[in-house]
């Protein structure tokens, strides 16, 4: 199947670099290329596009601009020189956020997980929204949810971390993933406090499978890797590791 896209930057070098980069990929169709955000927003007014590609920084009209412009949204993936933007980018859920310069690996992860979103929405348009079942027995050790194969049971422990996917969210656990059809934003206000925490703009982690923790990133049980934003490894250090951290001296 064949998706369409969109390319928005105001930089001739960047822009073909990036077009550069989506003709590599055979199962996208570049509708257009855009030199500024106002030429982009007429062609999404007047033509349906999956993908939008799009800087940020760009004069009279910018990326995060352009996406608040749009009543119909497509998915948006931003490609910028300044990671500052990034919680903004996430805030307007944004699909996800590369940094200059965008490398082919990275541009490709990023058009996969789109495609895999376009897919997810097309299986569950007829669904029912779903929520978390924990309100009722809090001490409870698992949680049932909907995916698009039916209600699943699952365990809080045998999630090792969470991926956002938009409005759907994606769990792993050491053998398989789960794709459930709760925002992240939603899921943080549900899963127990004291067993998940918020790492960055995407990610929630299970903090019982931490291996090790770094200054940005997080090492999780069988290999998993997510990053983690500087104010969340703070609150994460405040909340539930430095009152476990082993002392030299003892008081």
């Amino acid at each position: 199947m064949t998706y369409s896209c969109l390319i928005v930057d105001d930089n001739e070098i960047e822009r073909d670099a990036i077009e550069m980069h989506l003709k590599k990929i055979p199962s996208l169709n570049i509708i257009a290329v855009c030199s500024n955000g106002i030429e982009a927003s007429q062609i999404l007014s007047a033509t349906s596009v999956d993908i939008v590609y799009s800087d940020i920084d760009m004069p009279e009209l910018s990326g995060v601009d352009l996406l608040k412009s749009l009543k119909k949204q497509p998915l948006f993936i931003f490609i910028t020189s300044f990671s500052e933007y990034a919680a903004e980018s996430f805030n307007l859920d944004a699909l996800d956020f590369i940094v200059k310069p965008a490398t082919f690996e990275r541009i490709l992860k990023a058009t996969n997980k789109a495609i895999e979103y376009i897919e997810l929405r097309k299986q569950v348009n007829k669904l029912p929204v779903e929520n978390l079942n924990n309100d009722d027995k809090k001490d409870d050790d698992y949680f049932f949810f909907r995916e698009t194969k039916g209600i699943t049971k699952l365990k809080y422990n045998d999630v090792i971390y969470i991926e956002s996917m938009g409005d759907f969210s994606k769990l792993f656990t050491s053998i398989d993933k789960h794709v459930i059809l709760v925002s992240l934003k939603n899921l943080e206000k549900q899963l127990p406090s004291k067993i998940f925490s918020r790492v960055h703009k995407q990610y929630i982690i299970n903090i019982n499978h931490i291996v090790t923790l770094t200054n940005h990133e997080v090492h999780l049980d069988h290999n998993f890797l997510v990053p983690i934003s500087a104010s969340n490894r703070q609150e994460l250090l405040e909340k539930s590791i430095d009152k476990k951290i082993l002392s030299r001296f003892l008081k």
